[in-house]
């Protein structure tokens, strides 16, 4: 007898350990987690953007060069805090999909790596109002990595989440289009220099760096091409997950 009441609690236990991962609107939650590798666009668009002056310094004129070198050293620190707004929304997708029962993720240093915070870069667009709602997520995923697994717990963090997301994913769009006329203005710097001194090489004497001339310049069109296109995706990977999260949100039950 004893033996079967110990058989039925543990089998009672598991049932209810599994609610919270058995539901429609958990399975919902986990795979909105499961699209947080789509924010990796934003975030190899933050390093492209780090690597500006890299690119377009063996283009410039020595009195740009010196201007660019000087906002070089500002991009650089600023990228770090840009790179921590991916960090942290990636973190809080992938800690919703924890605790709606998908045990794959292991978000422990990656939530004490947001403890350090960012601050505001004006002329950027990152404002003291992403920084706030950066800082109110980091806390708000380190209350959330010791909650259990389970749906109220899941409906408590996105309830709290909703506004600092926002906010957030608001940052992150309004650095993609710092990103895309930074990245429009290289490829003038660049391209223009190119198209300037082509015509000024002698086809004979110069043949070869013509050559190498016009084969780097369809290289630089082709790259500024596809770039363009992986701006409109990063944008439109951020829409998505606004749409999704809004709807996740919209379906939370109301509290009595």
């Amino acid at each position: 007898m004893k033996l079967s009441r110990l058989l039925f609690i543990l089998g009672l236990l598991a049932v209810l350990s599994g609610c919270a991962s058995s539901t429609p609107r958990m399975a919902d939650v986990r795979a909105f987690a499961a699209e947080s590798p789509k924010l990796n666009a934003y975030h190899e668009l933050t390093e492209r953007y780090r690597g500006t002056y890299q690119r377009e310094q063996p283009f410039l004129a020595p009195a740009a060069d010196a201007s660019e070198r000087s906002l070089d050293a500002r991009r650089q620190q600023a990228c770090d805090d840009f790179v921590k707004l991916h960090d942290g929304l990636q973190i809080y997708m992938q800690t919703l999909g924890k605790l709606a029962g998908d045990g794959q993720y292991d978000l422990e240093d990656g939530i004490k790596n947001l403890g350090t915070g960012i601050k505001a870069w004006p002329d950027s667009g990152l404002e003291d109002r992403h920084v706030n709602a950066y800082a109110g997520l980091a806390r708000l995923l380190s209350r959330a990595i010791t909650r259990p697994l389970q749906e109220r717990a899941v409906n408590d963090v996105m309830r709290e989440g909703q506004q600092p997301v926002q906010e957030i994913l608001d940052a992150m769009r309004t650095l993609l289009r710092l990103y895309d006329k930074t990245s429009e203005n290289e490829a003038r710097t660049v391209l223009g220099m190119l198209e300037t001194e082509i015509p000024y090489l002698d086809p004979q004497r110069d043949r070869l760096l013509l050559a190498l001339a016009r084969s780097r310049q369809q290289e630089k069109q082709t790259e500024y091409r596809l770039v363009g296109l992986r701006y409109t995706l990063a944008r439109k990977n951020l829409d998505m997950i606004e749409q999704q999260h809004r709807a996740l949100v919209a379906q939370i039950p109301q509290q009595p």
